[in-house]
């Protein structure tokens, strides 16, 4: 039996929150939308609960969660959703780094090409922003900040803390995408300077499709964010549609279970990598990223491509070589291009990620597949 080692891409859903979202799709049905009866009251109760589960993740207040359909989406709203504020004001510079995730990128180049202009703070060989950098390049005309908590390719954890702390009363909008860190490794998300947070049920056994925006309050005041679609006027009129009751139902229990969860989750995970690297050692690998995330590793093995590995390892581990969004893409790394790394080690990066679930590793068929093609 294939072993998932891919859950930076997605994990599966836990047993009770499929219950529980096979229940509200087959018994509590009803939309959260409609006022004249029961169903639409249920499902309504079921929304808020789940806004109060979201919202005790990180211990914000449940008005201050927006649920959307999940990170890209809540990272599309916090940037675009400034745009008319940034005009309005005279700030139209944003930071970002050169490795965060297409979903953020991507929305700033548009914004880019609407007369923003953007900063890209470089980053190390281990793949952390210089906050010395950070510092040097924030002005007066910063409308936001953007960076991602732990980036989903090497697992590098930013220093959100000291970023919050250099920021001190700077009126600048922090962003941060907490994809890979909300639920599992949050406490740095409790941070009061951080504005706005994006993170995805499907990165923490929830459902795919389902995600929030953290839209935090500066002084009892929202951050000035506008819709980027209309119609409906749901979620307090920032994103419009029909709530996804199940999945939002599912989304909160996830969160439940992960707040009581996490610190044993991370001990585990922590164990599981400790291991993972010392059998490894005789493969001589090269651990791409510093300061990295419990739940995964990045590493190249000298004259051995990565392509051929992920061939070698069907039936044995299910791996990846790069973010899911863009597996479809043969171009070199982004991230990894940015933190310097050589073509060859770039070609040969494998990424391994892994959940509480995850009690053993197929290590030795693993090592004896990269021993086959070096």
């Amino acid at each position: 039996m294939t072993t998932y080692l891919d859950m930076n891409a997605t994990t599966p859903v836990h047993a009770e929150v499929a219950d529980l979202v096979r229940k509200m799709l087959l018994e509590e049905f009803g939309n959260a939308g409609s006022r004249t009866h029961e169903f639409g009251a249920s499902a309504k109760r079921a929304v808020e609960i789940a806004r109060s589960q979201v919202a005790s993740v990180i211990e914000v207040d449940k008005s201050e969660v927006i649920f959307t359909s999940g990170a890209t989406e809540s990272n599309n709203i916090a940037i675009l959703g400034l745009r008319e504020f940034a005009e309005k004001n005279g700030k139209k510079h944003i930071i970002t780094s050169k490795i965060e995730h297409k979903a953020v990128l991507e929305p700033i180049e548009h914004l880019e090409k609407l007369g923003f202009e953007v900063t890209y703070l470089n980053v190390d060989e281990g793949g952390l922003v210089s906050l010395t950098e950070l510092e040097e390049i924030l002005r007066d005309d910063t409308v936001l900040i953007s960076l991602m908590h732990v980036n989903n390719e090497v697992g590098t954890i930013q220093p959100i803390k000291d970023v919050c702390q250099l920021l001190g009363n700077h009126e600048a909008y922090l962003h941060i995408d907490a994809a890979q860190s909300f639920g599992k490794y949050s406490d740095a998300l409790k941070n009061n300077r951080i504005d706005l947070i994006s993170a995805s049920g499907h990165k923490v056994f929830a459902p795919k499709g389902v995600g929030a925006l953290i839209t935090r309050k500066r002084e009892f005041i929202k951050p000035p964010l506008k819709p980027i679609m209309f119609g409906g006027g749901q979620e307090r009129g920032l994103r419009p549609g029909t709530l996804a009751t199940p999945l939002i139902a599912g989304f909160g229990l996830a969160c439940e279970i992960a707040k009581k969860n996490a610190s044993q989750w991370q001990i585990s995970a922590e164990k599981l990598k400790a291991n993972l690297i010392t059998e490894f050692k005789d493969l001589n690998i090269e651990i791409n990223g510093i300061n990295t995330s419990p739940y995964m590793l990045n590493f190249s093995v000298p004259g051995v491509n990565s392509e051929a590995v992920m061939v070698m390892l069907k039936g044995i581990a299910a791996v990846s070589n790069g973010s899911a969004c863009t597996s479809n893409s043969y171009t070199p790394s982004h991230v990894l291009s940015a933190m310097g790394l050589s073509d060859d080690r770039i070609s040969g990066s494998i990424r391994m990620s892994w959940g509480p679930m995850t009690r053993e590793l197929p290590t030795k068929d693993i090592i004896s597949v990269f021993k086959s093609l070096m």
